[in-house]
């Protein structure tokens, strides 16, 4: 009973994770105009501190890693968080969300194209739905603009990179999700903490050191809590159940926080768009079935070798 305890309160904390970072950045765009990077960069720091609280706490054991060989994967790691926090800065939150979809399909190509991996001709075939549905959505999108496009666009082919590169950065070099992420998360914010003056104002009005409310600040720095939450239980959850419970639980939240999008913010919705929504869910269900089975062919297969 303890153990199915603690996983139900695990799952509960994703999922209000997962639903209020992404309606908690609308609000601050919407309500007080933050700048994009400096919010990302209020991410990385919280994110970074509580890492290091972990660690201490004897949550992950770190590993020493030399700098260099993650450069690259930090510069990754800003650029997916700052282009899809424009996303949602510039789009509806449907429309954020259908174009995170699109990392699967391009992930896929990236993986088929430089990697040399194979997919099977079913999984290959759930892309349509996926991607039909994307479209439909985002051209029947009252709030479609150029710049939004742009912006998630970009999001969706630089987080293809960040976790192709994760994944090749674990073997690698020997690590978990935690141990890379408690040395990418630090450099991430020193690179932002560079980058940003160039890109916004720091001590100006509308700056990230200028004249906020109180209410706005309460507002960023829960934000940051809350985005460390989403990594951590995230981890937590796959440790403690299964792919299938974590992928199936997934698609919860992306109905969720499509209709937090459609009620906090009055997003508007056609028929036409909820078609597309309803096409892409269905591509995404089929996606995770068929590669589910996969993977557990390819386990019966292993466990029949002498």
């Amino acid at each position: 009973m303890r153990g199915s305890g603690r996983l139900a309160l695990g799952l509960l904390v994703n999922l209000t994770a997962s639903i209020c970072i992404v309606l908690a950045n609308k609000w601050i765009y919407v309500e007080f105009g933050f700048p994009n990077m400096s919010l990302t960069l209020v991410h990385f720091m919280v994110t970074s501190l509580g890492l290091w609280l972990c660690q201490a706490l004897g949550v992950f054991c770190p590993k020493s890693l030399r700098p260099g060989r993650i450069l690259l994967l930090a510069l990754s790691f800003c650029g997916f968080v700052v282009f899809t926090n424009l996303s949602l800065q510039s789009n509806t939150i449907g429309t954020y969300q259908l174009a995170k979809v699109m990392t699967t399909p391009a992930i896929i190509g990236i993986q088929s194209c430089c990697y040399g991996h194979t997919f099977s001709p079913r999984i290959k075939l759930t892309l349509i739905p996926i991607t039909l549905g994307v479209v439909l959505n985002t051209y029947f999108d009252v709030q479609f603009n150029f710049l939004g496009i742009l912006f998630a666009t970009l999001g969706v082919l630089v987080t293809s990179l960040y976790q192709v590169w994760v994944g090749a950065k674990q073997h690698e070099l020997q690590v978990n999700s935690m141990q890379l992420l408690y040395y990418q998360a630090p450099m991430s914010s020193a690179i932002l903490l560079f980058v940003v003056p160039f890109f916004e104002p720091v001590f100006e009005e509308g700056g990230i050191f200028g004249t906020w409310s109180a209410t706005a600040l309460i507002m960023v720095f829960l934000s940051g809590i809350i985005a460390f939450l989403v990594n951590l239980s995230i981890y937590w959850i796959i440790g403690n159940t299964s792919p299938v419970t974590y992928n199936m639980f997934g698609h919860f939240k992306f109905c969720i926080t499509l209709l937090g999008g459609y009620i906090l913010f009055k997003d508007p919705l056609s028929i036409n768009q909820i078609l597309g929504i309803l096409c892409t869910l269905c591509g995404i269900l089929c996606y995770t079935h068929f590669k589910l089975s996969e993977q557990e062919e390819e386990k019966s297969k292993l466990a029949q070798r002498p």
